[in-house]
């Protein structure tokens, strides 16, 4: 599909990537699923050829570049199953709160590092008893002088292991609901801090996922990113953006799957026919198609939407729910098309299907975006 609103220059920034891909991350993909991390090394290479946060200014190592090559990183990685390289979150979900609500000593600390792989982020908001309702989380943080006394416990943290910092979502005024939610950058070694279990997952088993652990954890008052209790709103300032960002995600996936699926298809052989020749199995295939190519389309036009500044939080929010249930109907129909193969871990529709399943969860679940749409079509 021509898609207009990439240059030449953001094609050729594609091809790199795709070759950095092949290179750098997909050999490495067997042994980190094993241990369940990513590799710093990578990221350290990520941060070498400016795939980290390239949209920062340039004071704080990035390249001013546009939205359209963050796109381009998150789909090239979806695209090639590489989703355990959390780059995209990273990048364009953890690293803007600093970037818009910290002051000039918060982004001259923290962002160098971004850049280069050295200081890697995560985002600590879910909690055992509270995920999508963020208003109901119990981590405080009460002000002790200079600084914060933070006790809690977050879950499902991604790079909960790995990660320098966390922005980390407490309640500095508990009995306000959401308008009491604060943000704190907690840094790692800080005492009372500490990192729990890796989390073993259903899919994108190379992305550490942790518990997170606050104990008396005192955290200076440097730390508090923007003021106190504008946390919720700070939050919900990067939703649209986000949940573009999963919606690319989930269509890059399918894109693969389908690709993947098609071309075993064709090759395969069933009967002394291939098995995308049975009538059964070639409609399958174009329904397949048909929905990837409406996917394509739709993400597109948020894409454009979104680089002109229009408001697209509905539809974004349509195209999180429907292109991400989209992409599991497209695991699901490429694994059974595979046969017993597709149940082997070493094809990659296997490793697709699993990882295509948390992208109806995060940023939302799906039954969660139809909560928000509903109230949106007043109904």
């Amino acid at each position: 599909m021509e898609r207009g609103f990439l240059t030449e220059e953001h094609i050729i920034f594609r091809d790199n990537f795709r070759k950095f891909i092949a290179q750098e991350i997909t050999p490495h993909t067997e042994e980190w699923e094993e241990n369940r991390q990513v590799s710093r090394d990578v990221w350290l290479k990520m941060g070498e050829q400016g795939y980290l946060c390239p949209w920062l200014d340039e004071k704080y190592g990035g390249c001013n570049a546009g939205f359209e090559y963050s796109v381009i990183i998150t789909e090239e990685l979806a695209y090639a199953n590489e989703v355990g390289l959390a780059a995209g979150l990273h990048n364009d979900m953890i690293v803007p709160y600093i970037d818009t609500f910290g002051n000039e000593e918060q982004k001259m600390k923290w962002l160098p590092g971004c850049t280069t792989g050295e200081i890697l982020t995560a985002v600590a908001m879910t909690e055992p008893n509270a995920g999508s309702d963020l208003a109901a989380i119990r981590t405080t943080a009460v002000r002790n002088g200079n600084g914060y006394i933070v006790n809690g416990q977050k879950t499902f943290i991604s790079n909960g292991i790995s990660c320098d910092i966390a922005i980390v979502a407490v309640k500095t005024d508990p009995k306000a609901g959401a308008k009491g939610i604060s943000l704190l950058v907690v840094e790692d070694g800080t005492p009372g801090f500490s990192k729990g279990r890796k989390l073993k997952k259903m899919g994108a088993h190379s992305q550490d996922t942790a518990e997170l652990y606050f104990e008396d954890c005192t955290v200076s008052a440097s730390n508090l990113l923007g003021e106190e209790n504008k946390g919720f709103f700070y939050l919900m300032h990067q939703l649209a953006k986000e949940r573009l960002l999963i919606a690319a995600t989930a269509q890059s996936m399918a894109e693969g799957m389908l690709d993947a699926t098609m071309k075993y298809c064709k090759e395969r052989t069933v009967f002394g026919k291939p098995v995308s020749s049975y009538q059964y199995n070639a409609f399958k295939l174009v329904d397949m198609a048909t929905e990837v190519e409406l996917g394509r389309a739709f993400v597109d036009s948020l894409i454009v939407d979104y680089l002109a500044g229009k408001d697209i939080l509905k539809k974004v929010s349509m195209a999180k729910s429907w292109i991400c249930e989209m992409s599991n109907r497209v695991a699901y129909d490429g694994v059974q098309l595979h046969g017993g193969y597709g149940y082997m871990d070493e094809y990659p529709i296997c490793r697709f299907a699993r990882n295509a399943r948390v992208n109806t969860i995060v940023g939302g679940t799906t039954e969660v975006m139809k909560v928000i749409l509903s109230r949106m079509m007043g109904l």
